[in-house]
């Protein structure tokens, strides 16, 4: 189990009661091991850091980004963000809002195949 700083915990609960409409369409397609038999987990915190969706399983972290990631600043955070969850051994999946809304069965079969191979299903012998 990832370890997490405590005080995350009410934010995270926050966040999950406040998701963005990117993040509900999303989470309706992830929850229920909807891919692969796959438990989903919205807005868990890692480390200093709550992801927006993570899949213990497959160690796979996606995140949903709205404008203000195309800040630079928050650009930095986001890679700083990012090397630390590959420095846990997860991978990092980043999706725009507009993506998320207009795009979904992409991101879905992106998604599916990132889980898929994460867990070697389908490989040959």
């Amino acid at each position: 189990m990832l370890k997490y700083h405590p005080y995350l915990k009410t934010p995270a609960r926050r966040l999950r009661g406040n998701m963005t409409e990117s993040e509900q369409l999303l989470w309706s397609r992830l929850r229920r091991k909807q891919i692969l038999g796959v438990q989903f987990y919205r807005q868990r915190p890692i480390g200093n850091y709550i992801a927006d969706f993570y899949a213990p399983k497959a160690r796979l972290v996606i995140e949903v980004d709205g404008s203000q990631h195309l800040d630079a600043d928050h650009a930095q955070k986001d890679v700083q963000r990012d090397r630390f969850m590959m420095n846990q051994g997860l991978k990092v999946l980043r999706f725009d809002n507009m993506q998320v809304l207009q795009e979904t069965g992409a991101v879905m079969e992106e998604i599916f195949r990132v889980v898929e191979a994460r867990l070697g299903v389908g490989n040959p012998p």
